[in-house]
This record gives structure tokens, sequence and C-alpha cells, in this order.
């Protein structure tokens, strides 16, 4: 997922100061192998399992930044044969996108460049609304969830989940990951993001205007040896060779030798037979009156 756009005042007052000073909100991550790696895994069934019980056959849907397209191909499965148009700011990862719905023969999903903040549709266009990972890199969420809101139709669902890196815990402790914590909140702020996007979701959607709002909670956690190693190499990968690296290293926010001692720190951690780690994401279902 990524998202450039204006953004307008943010809602708490204390990350004014930083949004206004980027007008432009970029997407931190960037599309390195090491991000993809990630997003590919992601399936409704890990990643959207709040909304399920809201679809149906016959739905029209909007998934908003699709990434690489898993989780679309999955909500298109669902719907069908109602329509997924599932729309990203970067049109280099909706070839993958679309390259997934093509691999599962799927018919019933189209894909476009769209900014969420502007989306290029009319009115009461779509029954749901959904986004993963998204408002926690957008510049104004608000405004953003506004949008969402107005391509729904009345009665229909506008659905988010995020990711709140503040709530991450791991175990065993490691002072360098720690760091880590620390330098992406760092980073993605500078950037005009907001990292811990998931305790924010109900108030964000309440100041949209949103007044039938159910919140849940919703967990990654990582802990076979598989996983752990997945998730560890993935950081580590991460923090050294993507888009992310390169606006931790231009940002002043960290040198390539801290870089490298991070990355070192995630090998180390993913190598412990007791490792564990917990990512929460907070989730909204919004009804549209």
């Amino acid at each position: 997922m990524t998202h450039a756009s204006t953004s307008s005042a943010h809602p708490e007052g204390h990350e004014t100061a930083h949004k206004s000073a980027h007008e432009t909100a970029v997407y931190t991550h960037g599309h390195h192998e090491s991000v993809l790696r990630s997003h590919n895994w992601r399936t409704a069934a890990n990643s959207a399992a709040y909304l399920l019980p809201s679809l149906s056959a016959g739905l029209d849907v909007l998934d908003v930044g699709c990434g690489p397209g898993t989780i679309t191909a999955d909500l298109a499965a669902l719907v069908a044969p109602g329509r997924v148009t599932a729309v990203d700011a970067a049109e280099e990862v909706l070839v993958k996108a679309r390259a997934a719905a093509a691999e599962r023969g799927l018919r019933n999903v189209e894909f476009a460049v769209a900014d969420v903040h502007a989306l290029d549709f009319p009115d009461d266009s779509f029954d749901v609304v959904h986004a993963h990972q998204v408002l926690q890199h957008v510049g104004d969420p608000v405004r953003a969830l506004r949008e969402m809101r107005r391509v729904c139709r009345p009665g229909g669902i506008v659905a988010a989940r995020d990711s709140d890196y503040g709530s991450f815990a791991w175990y065993p402790e490691r002072p360098v990951l720690d760091g880590w914590l620390d330098l992406y909140h760092r980073v993605a702020r500078a950037n005009g993001g907001e990292p811990d996007a998931g305790r924010r979701l109900f108030s964000w959607a309440r100041q949209a205007g949103f007044t039938d709002i159910t919140t849940t909670a919703g967990t990654w956690c990582f802990a076979t040896p598989e996983e752990r190693a997945w998730w560890s190499g993935l950081w580590a990968d991460r923090t050294t060779g993507s888009g992310y690296a390169d606006l931790a290293v231009s940002g002043g926010h960290a040198t390539k030798a801290e870089l490298e001692e991070i990355a070192e720190a995630w090998r180390e951690w993913g190598t412990r037979e007791d490792a564990w780690f917990m990512v929460p994401h907070g989730e909204i279902v919004c009804r549209v009156s």
C-alpha cells in the first residue's frame, strides 16, 4: 500500500507540527522484496477476519490500498458475482495484484491507481469499502475515511484495520529491538504517517462523521520456528535494504552501521527457540446511514 497526497491538519494537536512540515505522506516501507514478502502472506482469513461476517455474494467492494492483491483476491472470491475494485497509489504493485487475480481465474475484480483522499468514484458506488494497513500511512486519515464513506452506499459498511506499533510485544527482550521500534516511529512520523494507528481508528471514524461503529482488535502472532524465521528475516532485510532503510538514513534518523546492528539483532532474535512476537491491530466496521 502506498499513498502520496496533500494532507490537512491532523486531528491530534501534538502531531500537527510534524504533519504540517510534510504536506505529502510517503509510504514508509516502499515495495522492496522484503516488504512484499510480508504483504503476499496476507489473506482475508489472517488479515480481515473481522470483516468476513459482513460479506456475501453479490456485494460490490472497494479495496483501498490493495498492494499485491492477496486479500483482494480472497474478497473477490467471497463476493462473486459481485464486483471488487482494488486501488493503490503505486502502479508498480498493481502489476502483481493483477497477476494474483489472474492466477486464481478471478474475473470479477479490476484494478486502478487512486488516492484515498480523493477517490475517483461517484457517491454511493460500493456496498463495502475496505482498507487494510492504509490509514497509518496517509497524510489525513479522517479525510480518507470521509472519502471512503462518500463512495459507500447507504446501509453499506466502511471497514479498516491497522496495526499499532506502540503495542507490539516480543520476547526475549532486546535493547536493540527497543531501538528499532523507536526508530520506526520516528521515520514513519517524519514521513507524515502515524504508526500507532490501531488505537486511533475509533476516534478517526467518529471525527469522519460515523455514528454506528463496531470496534474490535485482532493480532498476528509469530512463534513457531518457521514463523520466527520468516518474521525476523523480513525485518532484518527491510531494515537494511528497503525504502524504509533509505528514508531512515537520508532523514538523519540512523546510520547504515546502526541499521546493520538492528538487522543482526533481528536475525539473532529469530534463532531463539523461545522467541515470540505479537502484532496488535485496531479494527473498525462503520455502518453508513
